[in-house]
């Protein structure tokens, strides 16, 4: 499947999907850095289709993901957001970061921060404006931690 028709392969899919839950909408999508970026509008169902801590947001992104692995897409990743979730917590996140580094930069201290992979992106990103600090990420799977800290000369 090309890259045109694994977009509409995976549009289609997760329409199919959300109907099962009785959500019937039109997915808006696109495709940005070899991601399918998936737009779910907003409906009643949208802490449902989040789920908590956006878990269930990631799970239909991994089936839409494994579907699309399974028909030999040109192009797997997916990302899907539901009612600008995603893009309004990214916000949020970037909000906080220019706190946290604000904080390093005055005390010195450094700080480190359990986030998940896409909040520990966000922050990595705004730091890059920084350069008096550095950002690294230490250990493994959910004990993943985000270290903010001052640049040593």
């Amino acid at each position: 499947m090309n890259k045109d028709e694994s977009i509409r392969f995976a549009t289609k899919y997760l329409e199919d999907l959300l109907s099962f839950f009785g959500v019937n909408v039109a997915i808006d999508s696109t495709i940005d850095d070899e991601v399918i970026q998936l737009s779910i509008p907003s409906t009643s169902m949208n802490s449902l289709l989040i789920g908590k801590d956006a878990n269930n947001l990631r799970a239909l992104q991994h089936i839409v993901s494994m579907a699309l692995v399974s028909h030999n897409g040109e192009v797997t990743r997916v990302n899907v957001d539901v009612a600008d979730y995603k893009r309004q917590r990214a916000d949020r996140i970037a909000e906080q970061a220019e706190e946290w580094i604000r904080e390093v930069r005055s005390t010195g201290t450094s700080k480190i921060l359990n986030l998940n992979a896409a909040d520990r992106r966000i922050v990595h990103k705004v730091a890059q404006d920084y350069s008096d600090i550095t950002t690294h990420s230490e250990g493994q799977g959910r004990e993943r931690q985000l270290h903010i800290e001052k640049k040593t000369d």
